[in-house]
């Protein structure tokens, strides 16, 4: 069984940064891509930005500029560091990752975390 747990939300005023952290555990063989996503309210859940086992990023345009994914592979651990946060970027904030198990390939979610910015 794999769990993602996410961390870093919460509210934090136009501006702003946060950084979202989210940690992979189980029975995990390997982990290829990494990924951000976020549905605001009343929305459909879209991409932020997605990390390649080895590196490679690729940025919504409205992520390009303020936000940085990152990967950590030793710590089974995605970043994603957000500056110049405004109201519109509000959402939860969910972390997507395939990962290599013994019983086969497959994505997994968290459970997301809220970030609200607001004055």
């Amino acid at each position: 069984q794999v769990r993602l747990v996410e961390s870093g939300g919460g509210l934090v005023q136009p501006g702003g940064s946060l950084r979202l952290s989210c940690v992979a555990s189980g029975s995990i063989f390997s982990i290829n891509s990494m990924g951000w996503y976020r549905q605001a309210p009343g929305k459909q859940r879209e991409l932020v930005a997605i990390i390649t086992r080895d590196g490679r990023t690729n940025y919504e345009d409205f992520a390009k500029g303020r936000f940085t994914i990152s990967r950590d592979n030793a710590k089974k651990t995605v970043y994603l560091r957000m500056n110049n946060l405004k109201p519109e970027d509000t959402a939860v904030y969910f972390c997507n990752v395939d990962v290599v198990t013994p019983t086969g390939s497959f994505g997994v979610w968290g459970q997301g975390t809220l970030v609200t910015v607001s004055s």
